[in-house]
């Protein structure tokens, strides 16, 4: 599993503080936690207005790159922003993300085309999140055509489905199931990832809905996540999850987290 590590965002009321009060040590001690729990990259989103966001996401990324050479994940809802934060990395890591929207695709996809960035793609458009798997591979459609156009093939590619509270769905996971299901048939090489915590929101003992998400996501073909990997629970699970699937033979992977202590026992 691919694991995006989540801590260092803006929307989280210590990072806001932490960003206002440029208090790097902070943002430092994020990422190398991260880093030392299994994150593969390390998210990094500012949530401040969109005049101050180049040069605050210039900041938090010197700050990652000072304690650990894990790729980042760099997170805007503004293409125009990602176009100029994603320079001040130093390795080629992940953009987060675009859509079907306006020209989001067309600003970012030129920019990475001739390089080993990752993109996420989120499946929806200029009306918004769709409301059936139908709809929502047709945007996936439209995002497989313009990376077929820059020459950016499927293993660059982290396609989320999209997720939505449980509390408001009329069918549980169905329909992000039979969307990632069919794109996994399709492109066996392409990323499947979720921001998992999406999936508990209004409800009591969130962990709970996050863990099991996790396990039927995973066996529907997720490999990659937007999560907080100083979660032992959700990285236990993970590693066990990939076992049972068939995809850590002789448990080697997860004998070998435990025994570093990713899950299990606190050492």
């Amino acid at each position: 599993m691919i694991i995006i590590g989540e801590k260092i965002n803006g929307s989280i009321p210590a990072v806001a503080e932490a960003i206002a009060n440029r208090d790097a040590e902070f943002i430092k001690n994020r990422a190398k936690a991260q880093a030392e729990a299994g994150a593969t990259f390390i998210d990094c989103c500012a949530s401040v207005p969109e005049a101050e966001e180049v040069e605050t996401l210039k900041w938090m990324i010197d700050c990652i790159q000072e304690v650990t050479d894990l790729p980042i994940a760099v997170d805007s809802p503004s293409a125009d922003v990602i176009k100029e934060a994603y320079k001040f990395c130093k390795k080629e890591g992940i953009i987060n993300s675009v859509s079907g929207e306006g020209d989001k695709v067309d600003t970012i996809f030129p920019l990475i085309a001739d390089s080993k960035w990752g993109v996420i793609c989120l499946l929806s458009d200029d009306t918004g999140i769709p409301k059936t798997a139908a709809d929502r591979l047709k945007v996936f459609d439209y995002i497989m055509s313009k990376a077929k156009e820059y020459n950016i093939s499927p293993d660059r590619l982290y396609i989320d489905p999209l997720v939505e509270m449980l509390c408001t769905s009329e069918d549980g996971m169905a329909m992000n199931v039979e969307v990632m299901s069919t794109i996994r048939k399709q492109y066996p090489d392409i990323h499947l990832v979720a921001a998992v915590s999406n999936i508990s929101f209004n409800l009591p003992v969130r962990k709970l809905v996050n863990l099991g998400y996790t396990v039927l996501a995973m066996n529907a073909g997720l490999d990659s996540a937007i999560l907080d990997p100083l979660n032992r629970d959700m990285m236990g699970v993970i590693y066990a999850t990939e076992a049972l699937l068939g995809l850590d033979d002789y448990c080697m992977e997860y004998i070998g987290a435990y025994r570093e202590g990713i899950f299990g026992p606190q050492k």
